[in-house]
């Protein structure tokens, strides 16, 4: 391993990256709900969006500013308490206008701001307190706002997601911080997700994009809760280049990409840990499937299946289930050369079915490992070397009644 983790960093622990949170007034809580995450100097810049075609103001404007400017940002403006989703050309206005006023309160161009939001789809977003909020929050960019950035973008989560992890690399060492939000709507395809990214490493805007979208296959996307993708979900990564380090050789490149995808999956597995009502997290890996797409059915139908999580929220290890989602997910699949194991982390796994049949298993083993916080369910499906793995969780009655009176 080239990086080491560093638990209590966050965006701000690359040097030259600043943050502000302040309390504005969008949500009734009364809680910080705006931030502002600015470098001190330009950035490179690299985005992943959601795929829901309903997309937020926000997420629209933010992939026309980078096709446009991907080489110069400065920063990001991110607000709780109101998605600024379905709410048609005033929305565009408004985050327009968080662009604009951000770069009249630092200097810069509106095109250097990028802008993120999450709350409720179908409110227009407040913008007297929104600019009211920017005013007091300019003068308060600090680096030791890192935890308070990550706390202020929180909308249901019940704990802030962020670290940091440095990497050494040929030139010298650089870090990387990362936050990130979400609990529910979260789903594959983008997982409501936020999440911001940023590093002092050199690197073009045209490779962070690789970086990034190579990351996020195997951490945002290969995650959960619900089987719903918000309209707002959005990852963002800056490189500022304050350590003078530049990724430019294939050492480097590992070493850094390495360090990426660690922050990314890390921050995937705190939103899965903290989803909507969650008590369990479930590994769903996916073998032997014909194509790579095959496996990824499978492994999607098995994780958003309401049957198959409230059988995991009980304890009750009814793998009948799980066949049959892997039945009906569309893959090509020989039923009598279906397998299935569980396992508790660090053990052997329990065989539950070969060759299409059940195994002599006892019951009492299979329930054990249902009643971890943490398990596995590995499903081969005997057609080829295809393979894959998701996060997903059990489906509670908590998240029922977080979800009855959210607007409430």
């Amino acid at each position: 391993m080239t990086y080491r983790t560093l638990p209590d960093g966050g965006v701000t622990t690359p040097r030259g990256f600043s943050a502000a949170a302040v309390a504005a007034g969008i949500k009734q809580s009364g809680r910080p709900d705006l931030v502002m995450v600015v470098s001190d100097r330009v950035c490179s810049a690299a985005g992943v969006f959601t795929q829901n075609r309903v997309a937020a103001a926000p997420v629209m404007l933010d992939r026309q500013t980078l096709a446009a400017n991907a080489v110069a940002q400065r920063g990001v403006v991110i607000n709780a308490g109101n998605a600024n989703a379905c709410t048609g050309a005033a929305g565009m206005a408004a985050a327009r206008d968080m662009q604009q006023y951000t770069a009249q309160l630092l200097g810069g161009r509106p095109e250097q701001f990028l802008v993120m939001s999450t709350g409720v789809i179908g409110v227009p977003l407040p913008m007297e307190r929104v600019r009211a909020g920017l005013a007091t929050a300019a003068p308060l960019l600090s680096p030791l706002n890192g935890r308070a950035a990550a706390e202020a973008i929180m909308t249901t989560d019940t704990r802030p997601k962020f670290l940091a992890v440095e990497v050494d690399l040929p030139g010298g060492r650089v870090s990387l911080g990362g936050m990130a939000k979400g609990a529910g709507m979260i789903h594959p395809d983008m997982a409501t997700l936020l999440g911001l990214v940023t590093t002092d490493a050199m690197i073009p805007a045209g490779e962070l994009d690789e970086f990034l979208r190579q990351a996020v296959s195997g951490s945002f996307n290969a995650i959960s809760i619900d089987g719903d993708t918000s309209t707002n979900d959005t990852i963002l990564l800056l490189a500022n280049g304050a350590s003078g380090v530049p990724v430019e050789d294939e050492i480097g490149r590992a070493a850094f990409g390495a360090a990426l995808n660690e922050v990314c999956r890390a921050l995937a597995m705190m939103i899965v840990a903290d989803g909507e009502g969650v008590t369990k997290v479930v590994t769903v890996r996916v073998t032997g499937a014909a194509t790579p797409a095959d496996a990824r059915r499978v492994a999607d139908t098995i994780a958003t299946s309401p049957l198959v999580k409230t059988a995991f929220a009980g304890g009750d290890p009814n793998w009948g289930r799980i066949m049959m989602a892997t039945g009906r997910s569309g893959a090509e699949i020989d039923p009598m050369r279906l397998a299935l194991w569980i396992s508790a982390p660090d053990e052997e796994p329990l065989p539950i079915v070969r060759e299409g049949t059940p195994t002599d298993y006892r019951e009492k083993d299979a329930a054990a490992i249902f009643a971890r916080p943490e398990f596995t369910v590995h499903v081969d499906l005997g057609s080829g070397t295809a393979e894959t793995s998701l996060w997903t969780t059990d489906l509670t009655h908590d998240y029922v009644t977080i979800n009855a009176d959210y607007r409430t």
